[in-house]
């Protein structure tokens, strides 16, 4: 994906003065040497500069890691570290960073000159990060030896990336959000907070370039493209003439920013005008790393983004939307996987969810939006029965009062038939039921949740709070036994 920032983490270790610096910089060497052999060189550089207790010695570093192109940066206690100059140089450095700590290796190593003391170290350095007003990602255990902090480090890769493609993120959204779904709407202040930039467009203008990319010679090319992924259709050279209107669009309006997502106006007017529907061509562009959120719903295409930058692929929006029948759950469900009927429900869009996270992908028609248009205007949704497995469901949002707030549940898909329309599954997350009353209604989240292919909770929590969502304001499903603050003990 061209979409979301590759990280190159410059890992600079440091030294108190009154601490041999060898014993740092044979750490740094073993950690670099300990993290190529497992993960490879492409995400690392190790800094040749060893920080003793120096200020100049800090911009020597800074410098270096600079003039190699790392954006994220591994501050390494090989011993003690000296606490000013370690964190003058997450202060300064323009990026993500990490702290973490050489273990001791070997009681036959705990001597005066090998001993390094930088389990103390890390007590010194977190506080004067604190001092410094400045944010860094510390592990759960941050001591320990190469391979622990080579671990260490692959684990902040998807907290860095999601820091940095936000910084350079902008969110395109045309047209205002559909009647009655006023849920999508929130304050835009937190998307500055967090540095992203918002361009608001009128659907309008969309239909407009869509009209003036008419018979654009690339149009044959995108068709055989569809026309591979899902077989011939009607409909494609239209869908294709969008795709590649809202592409153009893309790379003429990001100006300064490296990465873009869309949203959309999808309905009602959207067919009237266009005469098909969007979804199809929004799976297709989230698949490339761009997501194009529904209903002009913002911070769904801000959680969507974030959800590819720590996957690495493809992740979709869906409404939580229906529950499951109880003769479907008794028949399909019960006996047979580990959940009651509160812990399941379906997830449900349209068709924006891309064709390789659904089984008997085919096009159709949004049956819903039949109701009121000809079903011919409402051709171009992706159906199928979304695939079986681990997902992480997820959002964040902006409060009416200004609060980021966010949630997040493991569970998965399960291998039942829907026996429904759209791009649908069964999903299911213990103690679901809890968890819908008491943080999704509870705290007023909207319809949409974004979904990542696979367990990835605990990269999402660390990464919310890095770019500095509240921790208690981060929800997930409690356990049960484990209360939610407004839960009836006696219920």
């Amino acid at each position: 994906m061209n979409n979301i920032p590759q990280i190159k983490v410059g890992i600079v270790a440091v030294s108190r003065d009154c601490f041999p610096a060898p014993l740092a910089v044979n750490r740094r060497k073993a950690l670099a040497e300990a993290y190529t052999k497992k993960y490879g060189k492409d995400d690392i550089y190790e800094c040749p500069v060893t920080i003793v207790e120096s200020e100049t010695d800090m911009v020597a570093a800074l410098e270096d890691i600079k003039k190699n192109d790392c954006n994220a940066l591994c501050v390494y206690l090989g011993n003690f570290g000296p606490e000013i100059s370690e964190t003058l140089l997450a202060k300064h450095f323009d990026g993500p960073k990490m702290f973490c700590a050489a273990a001791e290796e070997s009681k036959d190593t705990l001597g005066v000159t090998g001993r390094g003391d930088a389990f103390c170290g890390m007590l010194n350095a977190s506080y004067n990060l604190a001092l410094r007003n400045t944010r860094a990602w510390i592990p759960s255990y941050p001591v320990g030896d190469a391979e622990d902090c080579a671990d260490m480090i692959h684990e902040f890769l998807p907290i860095a990336r999601v820091v940095v493609g936000l910084a350079n993120l902008k969110i395109i959204s045309f047209g205002p959000r559909p009647a009655n779904f006023l849920a999508c709407n929130a304050p835009i202040k937190q998307l500055y907070n967090l540095g992203v930039e918002i361009e608001e467009e009128s659907e309008l203008d969309l239909f407009e370039a869509y009209q003036k990319h008419e018979g654009d010679k690339r149009i044959p090319d995108v068709v055989a493209d569809m026309t591979k992924e899902l077989g011939d259709n009607k409909m494609l050279p239209k869908l294709a003439q969008y795709e590649l209107t809202l592409l153009d669009w893309v790379e003429e309006h990001k100006g300064y920013r490296k990465y873009v997502t869309l949203t959309t106006k999808c309905w009602p007017a959207f067919q009237d005008m266009f005469r098909f529907v969007p979804c199809y061509v929004n799976s297709r562009l989230t698949a490339r790393g761009i997501p194009v959120s529904c209903e002009v719903d913002i911070y769904g295409t801000l959680s969507e983004y974030i959800g590819i930058c720590i996957t690495g692929e493809p992740v979709t929006l869906l409404d939580i939307n229906n529950s499951v029948p109880k003769d479907m759950y008794k028949e399909f469900i019960e006996g047979k996987f580990d959940y009651k009927h509160s812990d399941t429900f379906m997830g449900f869009h349209c068709g924006n969810t891309c064709s390789s996270k659904i089984h008997n992908a085919h096009l159709d028609y949004q049956k819903i939006m039949a109701n009121t248009h000809p079903a011919e205007w409402c051709e171009g949704t992706i159906e199928g029965d979304i695939n079986p497995g681990e997902i992480t469901f997820y959002r964040l949002q902006s409060t009416a009062d200004n609060i980021l707030r966010a949630y997040a549940a493991e569970g998965e898909v399960l291998p039942v038939a829907t026996q429904s329309f759209g791009g649908i599954g069964v999903f299911a997350i213990k103690e679901m039921g809890r968890f819908y009353r008491y943080q999704l209604i509870g705290k007023n989240f909207p319809h949409h949740g974004a979904v990542m292919f696979g367990h990835y909770g605990k990269a999402l929590y660390e990464a919310l709070k890095y770019i500095g969502v509240d921790p208690k304001e981060i929800g997930y499903n409690r356990p049960a036994g484990v209360r939610y603050e407004d839960e009836n003990p006696f219920a």
